[in-house]
């Protein structure tokens, strides 16, 4: 396994060995020793399953202490534009985003640590899979805009529509919501 470093301190780009032959291939995709060699220190508690439609956009989503959620992304079938962007304010990259294109075909992977949103576009039908390192807890969930100029997200559009929940097409902007984002010392104290 293999963690190669994005511009923001603790997203990595996973890339699991993958061995393979006529018959197929295989792979680790949790390994908590594996994980541990390449920075990733977390027990993952939920697994999700998400299909989505081709321009289908969901996020940008986050929990709230004490429910952070650090996440395992990685695409099943088809591909999609996966998206972290740091959420701490007293962090040197708060509102900076990383996207990478995640696939069936390239087996990479995004790790997206606790004081992160997530959110990803599909560009074509897809499954994705995360693994969650807390659970899903309603009352601590949190959106921003996708569409928040403020992050320089670039989303692989080509001029088409997103699919969005009502949610996630009435999300805030990051700045309405700063001050809300308190998170503890742990949630800084990531590594590259």
């Amino acid at each position: 396994m293999e963690a190669i470093s994005t511009p923001l301190a603790g997203v990595k780009i996973i890339i699991p060995m993958v061995h393979g032959d006529d018959r197929g291939f295989f792979k680790e995709v949790i390994h908590p020793q594996k994980l541990a060699d390449v920075g990733i220190n977390h027990r993952f508690v939920q697994m999700n399953h998400s299909r989505s439609q081709q321009w289908t956009l969901r996020g940008l989503h986050f929990q709230l202490p004490p429910y952070g959620q650090s996440k395992l992304v990685r695409c099943l079938r088809g591909q999609i534009y996966d998206v972290a962007v740091d959420v701490r304010p007293k962090s040197p990259t708060f509102g900076q985003s990383f996207g990478i294109e995640l696939s069936e075909e390239n087996h990479k992977m995004l790790y997206v640590p606790v004081g992160f949103a997530h959110g990803f576009l599909a560009l074509t039908d897809c499954d994705i899979e995360y693994a969650c390192g807390d659970l899903y807890a309603v009352d601590f969930e949190r959106s921003i805009a996708w569409n928040d100029v403020s992050l320089g997200i670039k989303w692989p559009l080509d001029g088409n529509v997103p699919l969005l929940s009502p949610k996630d097409d009435n999300a805030p902007k990051l700045s309405f919501i700063k001050d809300q984002l308190h998170w503890p010392h742990e949630a800084y104290a990531i590594n590259g």
